[in-house]
């Protein structure tokens, strides 16, 4: 294998870091924008600069479902505190909850 077919070449690193529970605290910075930061089981903490109207619209879509997961995605960076995510986004979806099984009715 030549050297050249050996190195992959990587358009884009890109993550989408699932949340739920409750929104991320916000730290409010200039041109209307906010930074997040969440940590995941492991300790690694990931940061993300969203548009403060972003943030607030996810809110209070979360604010409105009862069961809900929010999903910030953008392009992974290293950055000197941990991992930051670039050109981030925010959104809330209803989680869809799976009926328990004494609930489940077979027809037969």
């Amino acid at each position: 294998m030549t050297e050249a077919a050996s190195q992959a070449k990587l358009f884009k690193k890109e993550i989408t870091l699932k949340f739920d529970g409750s929104m991320p605290e916000a730290e409010p910075l200039p041109d209307k924008k906010v930074r997040v930061k969440l940590t995941d089981e492991s300790g690694t903490v990931f940061s993300a600069v969203l548009n403060a109207k972003s943030l607030r619209k996810a809110a209070a879509t979360a604010a409105e479902l009862e069961h809900w997961i929010g999903a910030i995605s953008g392009q992974l960076q290293k950055g000197a505190d941990g991992w930051e995510i670039e050109i981030a986004g925010i959104q809330v979806f209803e989680q869809k909850l799976k009926p328990a099984k004494d609930e489940i009715q077979l027809d037969r």
